[in-house]
């Protein structure tokens, strides 16, 4: 377990080297700058004078060590547009409004997903399946921006019902009233599409793991139908739906660009929008190395979980000719 976790987290260096080597390099390369717009009414000394500030008159690879230097001390420089705050700082104000809602939209999705995913199975091939089906197909195959309209359009402008936008008292600060109107829209918008591949992915698995001999000889037992679910069924289809978590709450907590955009919640992911628009160069490097360093954690703990499940798995383990 150990030597596995040493080589994961080996890999992951590696991997956040890269992203940040291709995205430095990336951003470097589009014509333009930073300050574009300002250099354009100021004269010449004081062009020259915001470069040197920046580092930004020094070759793209000098200016790369310089940033990487730093970024290993978690010192990821000043963004430009706010200069009186630190990149970090900025991060983690708008990382934790982005985390708590994706952590009510894991606790949506996934409570509804696997619950509408065991129902469907469970009722294979009835009018509850096809319906599960049916807003299954519906949440993978329209984007969430679409139904964010929808859903403003509809609660919000026709009815009147919910908020259109923001999250908390400000739009930026954290809503600790679960009762508070602000989450409702969206997390549900949001919650959407990954509670209906939750759901497609609990129905599969079950419905394979209920054809099983085992299931069979449980039931011919006697054992009673909620027994079977919770200790045959369910225990042996969680391998299928830990994979759907993996994969999904990297997602989720590294913030939506078109929920946050459209509902005007001060996360993550629309300062990431705003951070592209004006080049903000380390806003951007920071942001993309959170997102890998998420990535990678996340599944380095599906893994783990894999082992704890079925203690069959045996992570580095090598094949047996």
């Amino acid at each position: 377990m150990l030597i596995y976790l040493a080589q994961r987290l080996l890999a992951l260096a590696f991997v956040l080297l890269a992203v940040s080597m291709i995205v430095f390099t990336l951003m470097h390369s589009v014509p333009g700058g930073p300050f574009d717009t300002q250099q354009a009414k100021l004269p010449k000394a004081a062009r020259e004078n915001i470069e040197r500030k920046y580092g930004l008159d020094k070759p793209v690879w000098q200016q790369y060590l310089n940033y990487m230097s730093h970024a290993v001390r978690f010192d990821f420089g000043i963004p430009y547009q706010q200069p009186q705050t630190t990149v970090a700082a900025l991060i983690g104000k708008t990382w934790l409004v982005t985390l708590q809602v994706g952590i009510m939209t894991i606790i949506v999705a996934f409570g509804l997903g696997i619950t509408a995913g065991m129902f469907a199975a469970y009722h294979q091939n009835s009018w509850v399946d096809n319906i599960v089906t049916f807003f299954s197909m519906l949440g993978v195959t329209v984007p969430n921006f679409v139904i964010a309209m929808w859903f403003i359009l509809f609660f919000g402008v026709t009815r009147q019902w919910l908020p259109t936008g923001g999250w908390g008292k400000s739009g930026d600060c954290l809503c600790y009233d679960l009762l508070c109107s602000d989450w409702i829209l969206p997390v549900l918008a949001y919650a959407l599409a990954p509670m209906a591949i939750i759901a497609r992915y609990t129905r599969a698995s079950i419905v394979d793991v209920i054809r099983e001999d085992y299931v069979r000889t449980a039931r011919a037992k006697g054992l009673g139908e909620s027994k079977v679910m919770r200790r045959h069924v369910l225990r042996n289809a969680q391998i299928p739906m830990v994979t759907a978590l993996g994969t999904e709450i990297p997602n989720l907590i590294t913030g939506s660009i078109f929920i946050e955009t459209i509902f005007r919640i001060n996360g993550l992911g629309k300062f990431f929008v705003t951070s592209t628009l004006n080049r903000d160069y380390p806003m951007i490097m920071a942001t993309f190395l959170l997102v890998a360093l998420l990535w990678g954690i996340t599944f380095m703990l599906t893994d783990i979980a894999y082992t704890l499940i079925d203690p069959r798995v045996k992570l580095g383990a090598k094949k047996e000719a």
